[in-house]
């Protein structure tokens, strides 16, 4: 059955990875092994430094993301850049 993202695998562990590769292995984490709605999130690498940015559906994930980020194997820094859906901010 094919799926519509890839799915996290540790063959995904080599800390050697292009900025997009890095950027993608993250967001593949993020999908993984959050409940988080990631539709609206964007990754970009720069080196080992992982900028995150877009829309999120509460505080409690922008938090979660972050850390998420910042757990996979060859990102050395994490800037947050989420912020909540205006839609869903009030609850």
């Amino acid at each position: 059955m094919s799926s519509e993202h890839p799915t996290y695998s540790h063959k995904d562990d080599d800390p050697h990875l292009t900025d997009d590769d890095l950027a993608q292995k993250v967001l593949r984490f993020l999908r993984y092994a959050t409940f988080i709605d990631t539709s609206g999130i964007e990754v970009i690498a720069l080196g080992k430094m992982v900028v995150l940015s877009g829309t999120v559906a509460c505080e409690a994930d922008i938090a979660c993301a972050g850390d998420a980020a910042a757990s996979v194997i060859g990102v050395q820094s994490v800037e947050n850049r989420l912020t909540t859906r205006p839609d869903e901010a009030g609850g």
